[in-house]
């Protein structure tokens, strides 16, 4: 048995709305929001990053699961916007927790995928039939998402993050991972060069051929494996590059709406790339109750797609920490001048 013991989530504070940012460049917000079902997102303040957010989320996971950070054997951070592009922010990361320094460690990169990746190799370590090989793994999605100014990208990239910690005994599992599966191709709908500053994106290329046929893929792979069908699940998770995107795969699946509004958060917060997923199902462990099933679904550009299907244990409705839903109401809203500052986009700082 192998599964989710613990989880911790954070979001920053700061807001900015998608009518601020239209102001700017003097394009209908309304219709923009109405159009990627996006109100707003959160911004990461000077002093946040990726690892920040990616400490504040292990801290949390750790504190939730109750367990020792030096029990921790692996430790992956998932990102494409790790603060160094020679130095890893896994490192950082287990040192902030106090985990020890017996353990491996990485920085992965796959786009909005990488936290997931990082929960499959988790689970593979800890479910290794290696003798004495590790008790926990670490996986965590974090982002600072970057958007070139007055791109389309600006309206929906986000910060946040979200950190699993996957373990094997029963009487701590919260999540029991039942299977996995992955579909990926060589799909480039969605890129950044080294030492370009902003990605580049293919427009509508980015929908069809990219997001929705690996995600339905992934999601039609893994419910074949495990012989259940839309209806069988409490509860459905799907990346959200925007809030219509997941809306609409789930539909094309055969999954009706109230199964994934525990899970849509890009509405509240926007696009945390490598945290949007891995947010979404934090959300739905916030409300799951023993025994609901639970399909989670990412999706990374370039592309390819990570499926989930987990079911909760009784364990789940001992300990709930602050709920995602609950961190959207701690909020400040900012205006666009400040978001600049802030995101470093006013380069003479």
């Amino acid at each position: 048995m192998i599964g989710i013991v613990g989880y911790g989530t954070y979001i920053p504070k700061y807001r900015i709305t998608v009518e601020e940012i239209a102001r700017v460049w003097q394009k209908d917000g309304k219709a923009i929001s109405k159009s990627l079902n996006v109100k707003e997102k959160a911004v990461g303040s000077l002093d946040e990053d990726a690892a920040t957010i990616a400490v504040e989320s292990a801290r949390r996971a750790v504190s939730h699961a109750g367990i020792k950070a030096k029990d921790i054997g692996a430790l992956y951070v998932g990102s494409e916007s790790h603060p160094y592009a020679v130095k890893p922010t896994a490192s950082i990361v287990a040192d902030a927790i106090g985990a020890s320094p017996d353990l491996t460690a990485a920085d992965l990169e796959f786009a909005c995928k990488a936290g997931t990746a990082g929960i499959q190799m988790c689970m593979g370590l800890v479910g290794s039939e290696i003798p004495k090989w590790i008790k926990y793994g670490m996986s965590i999605g974090a982002d600072t998402a970057q958007g070139r100014p007055g791109d389309a990208l600006e309206f929906t990239a986000a910060s946040g993050g979200a950190a699993f910690i996957v373990g094997k005994k029963k009487e701590e599992i919260i999540a029991e991972i039942e299977d996995t599966y992955s579909f990926t191709t060589d799909t480039p709908d969605f890129w950044r060069r080294q030492q370009a500053e902003f990605p580049r994106h293919a427009g509508r290329f980015t929908g069809e051929p990219a997001y929705f046929k690996h995600v339905m893929r992934a999601a039609e792979g893994v419910m074949k494996m495990v012989k259940m069908k839309p209806k069988d699940f409490d509860y459905a998770v799907f990346h959200q590059p925007n809030g219509k995107f997941p809306i609409r795969v789930a539909k094309m699946l055969g999954f009706e709406r109230e199964q994934i509004e525990q899970g849509l958060t890009t509405p509240h917060i926007g696009n945390t790339y490598s945290g949007s997923m891995m947010i979404g199902l934090s959300s739905v462990l916030d409300k799951a109750k023993a025994g609901d099933k639970i399909l989670a679904v990412s999706y990374g550009s370039g592309a390819g797609s990570d499926a989930f299907v987990l079911k909760a244990t009784k364990n789940i409705e001992k300990n709930r920490p602050t709920s995602v839903f609950e961190m959207f109401k701690d909020k400040e809203y900012i205006d666009y001048a400040t978001y600049a500052k802030f995101r470093k986009k006013l380069k003479s700082l």
